[in-house]
């Protein structure tokens, strides 16, 4: 059987805070058409330098959590050389080396194979740009 390559993006708003917005149904209805019941990789790739993609546990706080430590670990003060946009935005294009731009995920059956607690979350602690695009890349 030959291999496929599929992709599409989607549009998503975050809003005025920090967010992490959980984009596992996205992933899953693409596979739906994508992969088709087929074994692969799941590429979720943020084109941004201010946005990332964390593969976590949702809904029991470790979400919030997870936002927690962004803001201990980067301040949003005056420290950052990268000093546009708003106070301590240049903390925001440090993220993506802390919560990378992308993930790579197995699909087995068409289905991504995620642990039990695990989604796909888009990371975005700029608030001055709230519109990310997300690219989801089949492989298989």
């Amino acid at each position: 059987m030959a291999e496929t390559f599929l992709t599409r993006t989607f549009d998503l708003t975050t809003g005025s805070a920090e967010a992490a917005v959980d984009i596992t149904d996205r992933c899953a209805a693409f596979l739906d058409e994508a992969a088709a019941g087929r074994d692969g990789l799941l590429s979720v790739f943020v084109p941004h330098a201010t946005a990332g993609i964390a593969v976590i546990e949702t809904g029991a706080g470790s979400d919030d959590d997870l936002l927690t430590l962004l803001r201990e670990l980067l301040p949003a003060d005056d420290r950052w050389r990268h000093r546009h946009g708003s106070p301590g935005h240049g903390r925001d294009h440090v993220l993506p080396a802390l919560v990378p731009p992308h993930a790579t995920l197995p699909v087995v059956d068409g289905r991504l194979a995620l642990g039990t607690w695990q989604s796909v979350v888009l990371v975005d602690t700029n608030r001055d740009n709230p519109r990310r695009t997300v690219r989801l890349s089949f492989l298989g």
